[in-house]
């Protein structure tokens, strides 16, 4: 038996205690994704987890599908590459039905029960409401919504990263081309109740007021568009700008136009395929504005690479705007966890993004700041033909 009363002996003990010191230190270290603590939730060895609330069913369904599907194939395009620093990305998408109470349940089962590492391409405004505050007291990131909600733009809210540009921007550039390009100055707005409506509404009413004009009229809806149409005809304006979705957008322009046929004009969150398609023969000459680059445009590298993207996982699909936004936003993300490296959490994520000085997505520049959280404030006009297809356009033409 040793005995410790000896110097020898207890060295000897003292040599035994350093090395388990040292064993179980390298052991509480597995793991872990530095010696501050574990990793944040939806980070493991090999994969990094997204959720999306989305709506999936009813007249919206298209946006939260395609956006869902742009994401998945910027997400598959890297997996297939090997991932991010040896993680591949998953995207747990579950539907809202566009309704708020839908997307309180889905947004927490995302963050505690999932435990998703950030939630990505929400779509609407009232939904993202309910959304972020549930995000912002998780400390999980709120990346690129399809919303141009004004409320999102606040700085002190550090967790959102906006992609797009916001719907006072649009409907500037709505104002603009109206009043520049065609001399009008009656300009109507057709909005849907509800804070996505009025943010359209207050951008129309802002540019307006910068060029000392007002709206000759205002008028809202709930869920049918039709019933405002006679006062919006009463009226007579030159231009109607309608905030909606796409079926009271393609409501409006269709009975507006049987007496008085006006510029009509919306902006991206209701000017999607789908609008064309409801608007069928009677869209031609509907303008739209969008935020993101022409999705059949391929002289721009980052639409080709999205094209490719888009025919591996969907060899039928068709691009579009909202799978280009969705797109944009995955590879938005990427970007974050690319340049936190294995030492990935949500507060380097945030960071890396919002401390960036310019992002180039191979084309389609996007810039952060302090008291920034939108990257992009590029907004493009584009204007539907009588074959249903999207053109875009430099002016307002003469013609409608």
């Amino acid at each position: 038996m040793m005995s410790f009363g000896t110097p020898a002996s207890r060295l000897a003990l003292l040599a035994v205690i350093v090395a388990l010191a040292t064993a179980l230190t390298a052991i509480s270290c597995l793991d872990t994704r530095s010696a501050s603590g574990p990793m944040d939730p939806g980070i493991s060895d090999g994969e990094v987890r997204f959720g999306q609330s989305a709506v999936l069913r009813g007249p919206n369904q298209d946006l939260g599908r395609q956006m869902r599907l742009g994401i998945q194939a910027a997400f598959y395009e890297v997996n297939q590459a090997g991932g991010i620093h040896g993680r591949q990305l998953q995207l747990k998408t579950m539907d809202d039905s566009y309704e708020t109470h839908s997307a309180l349940h889905t947004n927490q089962w995302l963050i505690e029960k999932v435990r998703v590492f950030a939630l990505i391409g929400a779509v609407g405004t009232p939904t993202s409401r309910v959304a972020v505050p549930l995000a912002h007291d998780a400390g999980v990131p709120f990346l690129a919504p399809l919303t141009g909600a004004e409320f999102l733009r606040d700085p002190a809210l550090g967790n959102v990263i906006n992609l797009r540009a916001s719907y006072y921007q649009e409907t500037e550039e709505m104002v603009a081309r109206l009043t520049d390009d065609l001399g009008i100055t009656r300009v109507a707005a057709l909005y849907q109740k509800g804070p996505c409506g009025q943010d359209g509404l207050e951008g129309v009413r802002r540019a307006l007021a910068r060029r000392g004009l007002e709206p000759v009229g205002s008028w809202h809806y709930e869920r049918r568009a039709k019933r405002a149409s006679p006062d919006i005809v009463a009226a007579d304006p030159e231009a109607v700008i309608v905030i909606g979705d796409h079926e009271q957008v393609a409501a409006m322009a269709k009975l507006a136009r049987r007496d008085i046929d006006p510029v009509v004009m919306t902006f991206s969150f209701g000017g999607g395929q789908a609008l064309a398609e409801k608007l069928g023969g009677d869209g031609a000459g509907v303008y739209v504005t969008q935020v993101v680059p022409f999705p059949a445009d391929s002289s721009v590298p980052v639409v080709a690479s999205y094209q490719a993207a888009l025919a591996s996982i969907a060899p039928k699909g068709k691009p579009g705007f909202i799978s280009l936004e969705g797109y944009l936003a995955g590879r938005l993300a990427i970007i974050g966890l690319d340049a936190c490296g294995r030492d990935l959490s949500r507060r380097c994520f945030i960071d890396a993004l919002r401390a960036a000085e310019t992002i180039n997505l191979n084309g389609f520049q996007i810039e952060y700041g302090p008291d920034d959280n939108q990257g992009s404030d590029a907004v493009f006009l584009t204007v539907i033909g009588r074959d249903e297809e999207y053109r875009q356009v430099e002016k307002l033409a003469g013609s409608h």
